[in-house]
């Protein structure tokens, strides 16, 4: 089963569960897992908003600090073939990717939202033809598609998330397809049209507003992959230029080392497989509680 079916089976067609029950299942959701993803994302926050807080070091210039040292207490992730800590690169890197893996989710949220709400209210000819639309989108390899894009626009961050929100499009326009249809069956719906509600009225004030839980839960499991994506740009070279520290490039730099000093490849990857698995757990427990 796809992550899109799973979501649009998990929303359900018949009436809103009671009160009661929703805050019961919430409280049992949210367990010691989702309570560590939760600080583990609060933590990469942190370190893109405030990294002078975590650090020290500069994260472009290693000054006269040896090269490939192992980790310790004053290099906890070790320096890099110049010197540089690579913690320091690691936490300013924060910055880099969190910013594109945002931007990249709200391009699929906004553009992807749009198109489904419009097909999944329309029907006929529109929803033919845009839902075709999507199909092409997602006959193509996310990563293939990316790349392509990224070479047309040129290198750089914000170029990137470009690219990877792109990717993401099809997914949130089926998403919303299909909460779209559901609503647009609805009892209230049809009493808003009865009583004289236009078409943008309704979308706006009925069907947009109880469509957004399984959306927004979509879209916070999207900030996961969007980091992914944007990374293995960066690793490629595609994506934020050197010597700007981003999660990607750091783990680029670092492959030629691999045998001599594992942690410039190991440890920041580890921490990107920790903020990613970090996101999807968030992302299942918002489906579970909304659902």
């Amino acid at each position: 089963m796809s992550l899109i079916d799973s979501f649009a089976r998990t929303s359900g067609t018949g009436a809103p569960r009671p009160a009661a029950k929703r805050r019961s299942r919430t409280r049992a959701s949210i367990g010691p897992a989702t309570i560590i993803s939760g600080l583990v994302l609060l933590i990469a926050v942190a370190w893109a908003l405030f990294p002078g807080l975590f650090t020290h070091h500069d994260p472009n210039d290693g000054g006269t600090t040896p090269a490939l040292l192992a980790p310790s207490l004053d290099h906890w992730f070790g320096t890099d073939q110049t010197g540089r800590d690579a913690f320091t690169r690691v936490v300013y890197g924060a910055s880099q990717s969190l910013l594109a893996a945002l931007v990249a989710v709200g391009v699929g949220l906004v553009v992807g939202t749009a198109i489904g709400l419009i097909a999944g209210t329309r029907r006929g000819w529109v929803d033919d033809v845009l839902m075709r639309l999507v199909d092409v989108l997602l006959s193509i390899p996310a990563i293939l598609l990316s790349l392509s894009i990224v070479v047309v626009l040129g290198f750089g961050t914000i170029n990137a998330a470009i690219a990877v929100g792109v990717t993401a499009i099809a997914q949130f326009a089926r998403l919303s397809r299909s909460e779209a249809v559901r609503i647009n069956t609805s009892d209230f719906v049809a009493a808003a049209y009865g009583s004289g509600g236009t078409f943008f009225s309704v979308l706006f004030r009925h069907i947009l507003p109880n469509s957004t839980s399984p959306v927004l839960s979509l879209a916070v499991l999207q900030i996961g992959s969007a980091i992914l994506q944007i990374s293995t740009l960066g690793f490629l070279g595609y994506g934020t230029p050197p010597p700007t520290p981003e999660w990607g490039l750091i783990i680029a730099e670092g492959r030629n080392f691999v045998a001599t000093a594992w942690w410039l490849t190991v440890l920041p990857g580890f921490v990107v497989m920790a903020i990613v698995l970090a996101t999807h757990q968030i992302g299942n427990t918002l489906r579970k509680a909304t659902s």
